[in-house]
């Protein structure tokens, strides 16, 4: 593991008249298997380390990098964050940061077997197994099938006394099909993934994962779109995930507050959901992503940003909290250590309730079941909420029961609007993560996780997909 005292780095900001100092160390690899129509086209193995320092001095925060982890060079690289802080003075505007408890850790998530001991060789077959099954479904065109793992170690150390390591384990396998039926073309992207093992990948029978997807995109290949209008819906898991990550997560997170940038700017204490709707964002949720910790060294919190129905906070790190007045909910994270902190979601999903999603269905009558598997993703603006997203395959729902498959659609609306329309809540609480990507921000990507359980919305407007 790497170390680095924080003694040092307190005496550092000492002698330099810095008023705090923090360092984060990471070390990281990752594999990425690309078997495009039975070729492997990918084969990276990605790996480096480094350190980000932060100073803070008279409420001016300079930041710097260096992949060097001796004395020296982290001694230029705090000085060269000294300059910067030095630098903007007349330029930007000053903070605080939260003074919480001193936090002091070590953590690893859990897995059995190692996946980087586990030769190439045997990941590459686990793909070439799964393309060999997609060529025996008629309809499927093309296929791009991936391997994918990260071994994430970091260590966060600051000068008031915080010595934090985490080491994750991620691992995951997905496939982009396209189907060609006559004359239509239709695609579908899924994937699998958990902070795991190697046993991960053996405790799924891959075969038949993927039997099932490539009949999926060409059964949607010949599925018709739906009507424009609006429609009494049910949202599967992974559709629920999406939206409260995208239309309602961002605006929670206390950066874009600060800025004037969130429709829920001002209105804490007010009833902004249906009371059935609870969202949370938690760490360490079973099936997201692994966050105990910040990168500020602050621990992941379950934060409920709305209590039934009424907005009861942010999401934040040190700096947003003392300019809001509220508490750090360890949500300060970086992409990598040569990046500076933003505020970020971590797993955030909907509390479950007591309806059973066949019952919602059955209740519903008529309207339609939105999937989210598949999904082309949409666009999200935090200052009004307004969203579109595109849904994966999903069903037209008549006297109850799933009557038509039909291609994905389009929703759009105002996400407090849709909130409030939520009139039953399923007990099935799913959560998701991906180690093929995450969320975007600022040019940073990290690893989170979304979902909650199915939800029931009435008079939806859906576009024509």
């Amino acid at each position: 593991m790497i170390h680095i005292d924080p003694d040092y780095l307190l005496k550092l900001g000492e002698q330099l008249g810095i008023d705090f100092l923090d360092a984060r160390i990471q070390r990281y690899h990752s594999e990425l298997v690309v078997l495009d129509n039975g070729v492997v086209r990918e084969l990276t193995v990605n790996e480096y380390q480094g350190v980000g320092i932060r100073v803070v001095v008279n409420g001016l925060v300079g930041y710097s990098s260096t992949n060097s982890l001796d004395k020296e060079s982290i001694r230029e690289a705090v000085e060269r964050a000294l300059k910067l802080a030095k630098a903007v003075s007349k330029h930007t505007f000053k903070v605080e940061l939260y003074e919480r408890p001193i936090s002091k850790a070590s953590l690893s998530s859990s897995f059995q077997v190692d996946p980087g001991l586990i030769d190439i060789s045997e990941k590459i077959e686990l793909l070439r197994t799964m393309y060999t099954t997609t060529r025996e479904i008629q309809g499927v065109a093309s296929s791009l099938l991936r391997f994918g793992y990260e071994d994430d170690y970091r260590l966060y150390v600051s000068s008031r006394g915080d010595y934090v390591e985490t080491h994750r384990k991620m691992i995951g396998a997905g496939a982009r099909l396209i189907a060609h039926v006559e004359g239509v073309y239709e695609s579908l992207n899924d994937a699998e993934s958990a902070v795991a093992g190697w046993e991960f990948i053996k405790s799924i029978d891959w075969n038949e994962w993927i039997r099932e997807r490539c009949k999926l995109v060409v059964e949607t290949a010949r599925a018709k779109h739906v009507k424009p209008g609006r429609y009494d819906i049910v949202l599967d898991n992974d559709m629920v995930g999406l939206m409260l990550h995208e239309a309602f997560g961002h605006a929670s997170e206390g950066d874009i507050v600060m800025a004037g940038g969130s429709v829920l700017g001002g209105r804490i204490g007010e009833k902004v959901a249906s009371e059935l709707v609870s969202i949370i964002d938690d760490g360490l949720v079973p099936g997201g992503a692994w966050v105990p910790f910040d990168d500020e060294g602050t621990p992941k919190r379950k934060i409920y940003t709305v209590k039934n129905g009424v907005l009861q906070g942010f999401l934040h790190s040190l700096i947003t909290a003392k300019a809001l007045n509220q508490e750090p909910t360890g949500n300060a994270r970086v992409m990598n250590y040569k990046y500076p902190l933003l505020v970020r979601q971590t797993n955030t999903y909907m509390e479950p309730r007591d309806w059973d999603p066949e019952e919602m269905i059955r209740d519903m009558k008529n309207g339609l079941y939105i999937r989210g598997r598949g999904t082309l993703g949409g666009e999200v603006n935090p200052l009004t909420g307004a969203f579109t997203f595109t849904s994966g395959p999903s069903y037209i729902v008549e006297n109850g029961e799933l009557k038509q498959l039909v291609k994905g659609v389009m929703l759009s609306g105002l996400i407090l609007e849709t909130l409030r329309n939520v009139d039953a809540v399923g007990k099935d609480l799913v959560v998701r993560t991906s180690v093929f990507g995450g969320c975007g921000k600022s040019g940073q990507t990290v690893r989170v996780g979304d979902g909650g359980p199915h939800v029931r919305v009435r008079g939806f407007t859906i576009g024509g997909g």
